[in-house]
């Protein structure tokens, strides 16, 4: 599976947070979050959405599994107390381009880590990303941004 190595920015982001199993909880929080994000002119050609798995689900409980939707927003916009505020650390990521259907995703779910490793890397200590910019959104596709280490040999 292909994928392009890029180091993401610190960006101040927007969020609103899902406690419980993943899975249609995750869908309403980004459509919450869109609806917001719409109100507020921010979901405009160049917005970037984020969605967040904070837990690892084979080591967190479902019901306390974190999935956070997010949106970059400027330095300067104010926020409300309709919506959370954060930053999202940057750092070095695998990215991997791929059409938003459930079937896809899986699929690449599958191929994801051994891409990883046969390129020189290992997952770093970071939650994995999916990225959602402008266009994306419209054309129904996403990025899975996993962070990522070279692999020192030693």
């Amino acid at each position: 599976m292909k994928f392009d190595i890029e180091t993401l920015p610190s960006v101040r982001i927007a969020y609103v947070r899902q406690i419980g199993p993943y899975g249609s909880g995750n869908n309403q929080i980004m459509q919450r979050l869109k609806e917001w994000a719409k109100e507020e002119n921010l979901l405009t050609e160049s917005a970037v959405l984020f969605g967040i798995s904070q837990d690892n689900p084979e080591t967190t409980p479902p019901e306390q599994c974190r999935y956070d939707a997010c949106i970059v927003i400027p330095q300067d916009y104010q926020m409300n107390n309709i919506i959370s505020e954060s930053e999202l650390s940057g750092g070095v990521y695998a990215i991997f381009k791929l059409k938003h259907t459930a079937e896809d995703i899986q699929k690449a779910w599958n191929q994801i880590f051994p891409a990883i490793r046969s390129g020189g890397y290992h997952m770093d200590n970071k939650p994995m990303i999916e990225r959602y910019k402008g266009h994306m959104i419209l054309d129904d596709y996403c990025e899975i941004c996993v962070p990522v280490k070279p692999i020192q040999i030693k």
